[in-house]
């Protein structure tokens, strides 16, 4: 990113944070995603379950191995390889009663309302009620003017990206947008949009100033 891009970033961040505040919801800034996870690592205390959602953000900044190492903390990790569905679903409930939560927003407006869709709906319901603490790791490539903007990123950018992703048989892996498909491997089934909470700071939303996840 050119120096002309970090300064537009921080200042659209910024602006973004204070709405946020407004919301009774936390933010900050970092301008690298290094930075950025450092940061949030540290705001994991020792000892905490933390709650993996998936976030190909998370995975990208190496996140998952850094609080592997912090001292007895404990990953509720529904994604661990050799568990069968059934088991990966049982870790998505424990995972509601966490004490922190780690993913991404699929989106998020410039007066600061996180807009989000999910397929099992496991991640948006931890996002509302759940895990005492929620972080939220976004890319500036994902802040967006207003709702319909974001819905519209969401259905016909995120959505098809992740079914591509994941090797699902969606028309839209086909085409690349959305076709409001009824299929069984469909990802699109909930939608979440947070406009505050009555929490104050639950929620913490770490903008950072890269493309990051999609």
């Amino acid at each position: 990113m050119d120096a002309h891009q970090t300064v537009w970033s921080e200042k659209v961040a910024q602006d973004v944070i204070k709405q946020l505040e407004k919301r009774r919801m936390g933010g900050s800034y970092a301008p690298t995603a290094a930075q950025a996870k450092g940061e949030i690592v540290e705001m994991i205390p020792a000892g905490a379950t933390v709650f993996r959602c998936g976030s190909m953000t998370a995975v990208d900044l190496g996140l998952w191995d850094e609080i592997a190492k912090l001292p007895e903390v404990e990953i509720i990790d529904p994604f661990r390889p050799g568990l069968s569905p059934e088991e990966a679903l049982e870790v998505r409930r424990q995972g509601m009663a966490a004490d922190v939560m780690i993913a991404s927003s699929n989106a998020i407006t410039l007066d600061g309302k996180l807009v989000n869709l999910d397929g099992m709906g496991n991640r948006v319901a931890a996002m509302i009620f759940g895990p005492k603490k929620v972080i939220l790791v976004v890319g500036v490539n994902k802040i967006v003017p207003d709702l319909d903007s974001a819905m519209a990123r969401v259905k016909h950018y995120s959505a098809p990206v992740n079914s591509i992703r994941l090797g699902l048989k969606n028309p839209c892996v086909e085409t690349g947008l959305c076709a409001d498909c009824k299929s069984p491997q469909r990802i699109c089934n909930m939608w979440s949009i947070i406009e505050g909470h009555m929490i104050k700071d639950r929620i913490h939303v770490k903008l950072v100033g890269e493309d990051l996840g999609y």
